[in-house]
């Protein structure tokens, strides 16, 4: 190919990449205006919360495990039927079975949150109240309002290093797959999923580096949810239902467990819980 070929192939290809690029970002900024709608719309099918299971599971089983759900409609568990169906509630039960104690469950989730708000959810916690475990799911809301990506992983590190520094643990859900929300038409569905995880990957490497526990939530059930809508998702098409939040929980119950795990150990070299008793030789 000579050098006149070479600069129109070039400039071909150039033309074809602008194009995409273009209809790409096109179909991005209708995303956020259609999701941004759709969320508006299924919302209200489903009320302004969900189902309030907040209080102290096991209450006889010591001192209780201090947890706390913050982040947006699903941490808020919007579209369970029942308080027990609450992603909440799966897992206070999972860390009470795991560790035999008491926990304590507040949620501080709100619906339509934004990473960027999750400060104010936990100013609203009792001044004498400090998390030992907080689980955080956030991101889809910050997709359909176009909030930078930059802005929404800065507000995601900073949360995690203030419930890092007041002593607790902290387990990331991140943001749901878009593309298996049987409410939302093709390509916009396409076009979401890249965006969704797009933003997934990099929570995931943000709350790592952070010191969180982080899960690749939508990759975890996104087979389950494309399988079966109908029965993971609630009449909105757009949040879990009752057993899609339990299957959710299945989830993030191994990094709920391992965030425990970190918790009890200190708790342990302070003095605060006692260690395991010493086996005797004999055994």
């Amino acid at each position: 190919m000579d050098l006149p070929q070479l600069r129109k192939a070039s400039l071909a290809g150039a033309i074809v990449a602008a194009s995409v690029a273009a209809t790409v970002g096109a179909l991005a900024v209708v995303f956020r205006t259609e999701g941004r709608m759709a969320q508006e719309a299924v919302g209200h099918r489903l009320g302004d919360h969900g189902p309030d299971a907040d209080g102290v599971y096991r209450g006889d089983w010591g001192r209780p495990v201090r947890l706390v759900m913050a982040g947006d409609s699903v941490a808020d568990s919007l579209g369970a039927t029942t308080a027990a169906a609450t992603l909440g509630a799966n897992l206070a039960v999972a860390l009470s079975d795991h560790a035999h104690r008491a926990v304590e469950l507040r949620t501080v989730a709100t619906v339509g949150a934004q990473t960027a708000t999750l400060d104010s959810q936990l100013d609203t916690l009792a001044g004498t109240f400090r998390p030992d475990i907080t689980v955080i799911i956030v991101g889809g809301n910050d997709l359909t309002n176009h909030v930078p990506l930059a802005d929404s992983i800065k507000a995601l590190k900073d949360v995690v290093a203030r419930l890092r520094a007041m002593g607790g643990e902290v387990v990331v859900g991140t943001c749901p797959d878009f593309d298996t929300l049987p409410s939302l038409p093709s390509p916009l569905r396409e076009v979401g999923g890249q965006l969704s995880r797009r933003l997934a990957g990099a929570q995931f490497k943000a709350a790592k580096a952070a010191g969180a526990h982080p899960v690749l939530l939508g990759r975890a059930v996104r087979q389950i949810f494309l399988v079966e809508p109908h029965d993971m998702f609630a009449i909105d098409g757009f949040h879990p239902s009752s057993l899609g939040y339990r299957r959710a929980a299945g989830a993030l119950v191994p990094a709920v467990v391992a965030a425990y795990g970190e918790f009890e150990a200190r708790e342990v070299q302070s003095g605060r819980l006692p260690g395991p008793a010493p086996q005797d030789p004999a055994d």
